[in-house]
């Protein structure tokens, strides 16, 4: 996992605990997160990132890991989050110019409009019908599990996010689409 430090709002060493507390309840041990801190790739909702560093920091990652399988924002980022969409750009970046591993996967998450991401569960007839590559969904045991994470965000639970909590459909079911990759070690003259 890779994240910012997430100081919009001169929170970031909390962020920073919140974020590692979250993983903590999902498994995922500290060694496996980078947590980036870059003053030119603020944690800020309306700052354009510069695709050939988002680029450069995530294969570093990925590289150092030697994972197979990348899972990223769509275009869209989810919410229209200008930071979640800058990462969709770096991903399909590396995708497109052929720097990602021969046996490295990269997937991005599906967008769905208002109505889809909050219905909830009964948003799961759809993403079955739906094509898509991959489609990850979890049941009472796992909602428990991935609401204990959500609610490690203590300085992000605004109001909103109470709902989300609850109602949003990817915190039951997520789909995902393969992002294509171009030519390994293209030459361009």
């Amino acid at each position: 996992m890779i994240s910012l430090l997430g100081n919009y709002y001169n929170q970031g060493a909390q962020r920073k605990q919140e974020l590692l507390n979250s993983c903590a309840v999902l498994g995922i041990p500290d060694s496996r997160i980078t947590i980036v801190d870059h003053k030119k790739l603020p944690d800020d909702p309306k700052a354009e990132w510069s695709v050939s560093l988002v680029s450069s920091v995530i294969v570093q990652h990925m590289r150092a890991h030697s994972f197979n399988m990348v899972l990223t924002f769509d275009g869209s980022g989810v919410s229209g989050h200008a930071n979640h969409t800058a990462i969709h750009k770096a991903v399909s970046h590396l995708a497109f110019t052929g720097q990602v591993p021969n046996d490295c996967c990269l997937l991005s998450l599906v967008t769905v409009g208002l109505l889809r991401k909050y219905v909830s569960f009964l948003e799961l007839p759809f993403s079955w019908l739906l094509p898509s590559c991959l489609r990850c969904i979890i049941g009472s045991q796992g909602y428990r599990r991935a609401k204990i994470a959500m609610f490690c965000h203590r300085s992000q639970l605004l109001w909103f996010r109470y709902l989300y909590i609850t109602f949003s459909r990817y915190m039951f079911v997520n789909t995902f689409q393969v992002i294509p990759q171009g030519p390994k070690n293209l030459k361009v003259y």
